[in-house]
């Protein structure tokens, strides 16, 4: 079997799946802070670490530009990009509307995966881990999407996720401690869930959000 192009369907499929294999690498490398805001990329270094041609990660490269991850400069290279304030109110706009639509009305919704993951954030408080309470809360948040059961929802989270992240780069830098306070307000929302107060659960976790976001705007400012 061929495609339209004449390629066959095997040999296009696998080229899809390296391609996203390469979009989730650089995604997960932001993640864990391997690649920062600013940082330019070495095409071939970074194609030879995945194991895919170079061909295949311009065109991940086509993605993460789409998705405001990476910029393309002319003459220049490419480079993760450095959000500003106004990707940050995109950013939180985009999550204010969806999270709190995922609790009102995802059908998959895991409350003791939720809890299990606030308590995971207490414990690194607890402990002084700035960067674990980080990486617990965007999980909280992630999960909270995957209560939907939609994997175009969970792709559209994990881009939000890795646009925020290198907004936290920066942000974390100045305020190693912001994220703590919000280990509270997500525990606040899995009580109200527990409770079957979802409609407060939402409201809370929305005003959360756009807190957040504003916040992150004045200290963008």
């Amino acid at each position: 079997m061929r495609t339209e192009s004449g390629v066959p369907a095997q040999a296009a499929e696998d080229a899809s799946s390296l391609r996203q294999r390469a979009v989730g690498a650089v995604r997960a490398r932001i993640s864990a802070g391997r690649l920062r805001p600013g940082q330019k990329l070495n095409e071939q270094v970074l194609a030879g670490e995945l194991q895919i041609s170079r061909n295949t990660l311009r065109e991940a490269f086509a993605t993460l530009a789409e998705d405001g991850i990476i910029l393309r400069i002319p003459h220049r290279g490419v480079f993760i990009s450095s959000p500003g304030a106004a990707d940050i109110t995109d950013i939180y706009g985009a999550r204010a509307a969806l999270e709190p639509a995922a609790l009102l009305w995802g059908s998959q919704r895991d409350l003791p995966r939720l809890a299990e993951v606030v308590a995971v954030a207490e414990a690194a408080r607890a402990r002084g881990d700035d960067s674990a309470v980080a990486d617990a809360n965007q999980e909280f948040h992630r999960r909270v999407v995957a209560g939907v059961g939609s994997p175009t929802l969970d792709e559209t989270m994990e881009r939000l996720l890795a646009r925020m992240r290198l907004v936290f780069v920066r942000v974390l830098e100045r305020e190693p401690e912001f994220h703590g306070p919000f280990v509270d307000e997500n525990r606040a929302v899995v009580e109200l869930l527990a409770e079957g107060r979802t409609e407060e659960a939402a409201d809370r976790l929305r005003r959360s959000i756009e807190c957040t976001g504003r916040e992150l705007v004045r200290i963008f400012d």
